[in-house]
């Protein structure tokens, strides 16, 4: 069998989970219904993450048995992207306190790390810097904050998915252009297995992804950046463009809420999408609009890093001041009334 058949196997196979998944929550009442936090106002069945997960752990290692993958990859993406997704599941089925959750995710990311090797050089205005011990704390913090800034970005319809979807599918481009076909195998399966889901999370939404699939798929994503930047280090700056309006949004919000004194870890709507879902009145709008930011304006500015020689830094710079203006304006971090 070709692996190229893997790719439309993987969007069938986790449109068809999904669908199975919704029938169980339904059953089990695994609902969320709306309250004030909330940016919906239907109730609807969570935990079609799950899917993604089990459809790209399951056909991942087929990279490894061909070639494409090196095992040690392999084995960094299947304990770390378990550990996370199964922390995640047991959260959305009841409720894990939120200091064992990042202790779990320090564990997922310290697995990640001891197979990688810890962070790679990192290309610097003209140099590469090697930070050894300091960059195994760095990579690990960049990590766990990755996984769950993706979960804080789980708000609306479709949003995490189509993120997702653009952040995979660009670097994989990318990838192509730059000589590195060998890598493209395991980003366009995640794409094309959140791809399936999509059909069901597709503004309006008939299920939720889940902290099992949002917490996942950043971390896999933070895995794969790091992988690829042991490759070629200006991987890392263009992944950190691509994800630029998810590591924007959540971060302003953050230290936002730090700032006016809010405890970060609970549940809030104060995101600049939430914001903006609210003022558009729908989610479909708010989630085309980011997809248009990440191939429109993101994109481009990674390709310019690894295709035409922009300093890795200076691109990062330029992709995110657009998107703190647009954090600012759409009030990020402040709480309605």
């Amino acid at each position: 069998m070709s692996v190229w058949l893997l790719f439309p196997l993987a969007v069938v196979s986790s449109a068809l989970l999904t669908g199975g998944l919704r029938r169980y929550a339904l059953s089990r009442s695994l609902i969320d219904v709306p309250n004030s936090r909330s940016s919906h106002s239907v109730p609807t069945p969570r935990g079609g993450g799950v899917s993604i997960v089990l459809v790209f752990l399951l056909f991942v290692p087929i990279f490894g048995v061909i070639g494409d993958l090196e095992w040690p990859a392999i084995w960094s993406v299947l304990g770390t992207g378990l550990g996370v997704a199964a922390l995640g599941f047991l959260d959305d089925h009841g409720h894990i306190a939120a200091r064992w959750r990042l202790l779990g995710h320090f564990l997922c990311a310290v697995w990640a790390l001891y197979w990688l090797g810890g962070l790679p050089p990192i290309e610097f205005w003209g140099g590469v810097i090697d930070l050894q011990w300091f960059g195994v704390i760095v990579s690990a913090f960049y990590l766990v904050w990755l996984l769950n800034l993706y979960n804080f970005m789980d708000g609306i319809d479709g949003l995490a998915s189509v993120e997702a979807i653009c952040t995979c599918v660009g670097v994989c481009i990318i990838y192509w252009l730059t000589g590195f076909a060998g890598l493209i195998g395991p980003p366009l399966l995640l794409a094309m297995a959140v791809s399936g889901f999509l059909v069901w999370n597709f503004p309006p939404a008939r299920i939720f992804m889940g902290d099992a699939g949002s917490g996942f798929l950043g971390a896999v994503m933070g895995v794969f950046s790091l992988y690829a930047a042991w490759k070629s280090p200006v991987f890392l700056w263009v992944w950190l463009v691509l994800l630029g309006v998810f590591v924007v949004d959540a971060t302003f919000t953050l230290f936002s809420r730090l700032l006016q004194g809010h405890r970060v870890y609970e549940a809030h709507r104060s995101h600049a999408y939430q914001h903006a879902a609210r003022k558009a009145g729908n989610h479909l709008s708010v989630t085309g609009i980011v997809a248009a930011i990440n191939i429109l304006w993101l994109f481009p500015i990674a390709i310019c890093i690894a295709v035409f020689g922009l300093n890795g830094l200076l691109g990062v710079v330029i992709a995110y001041l657009p998107l703190v203006v647009l954090a600012y304006k759409y009030g990020a971090g402040k709480i309605d009334g």
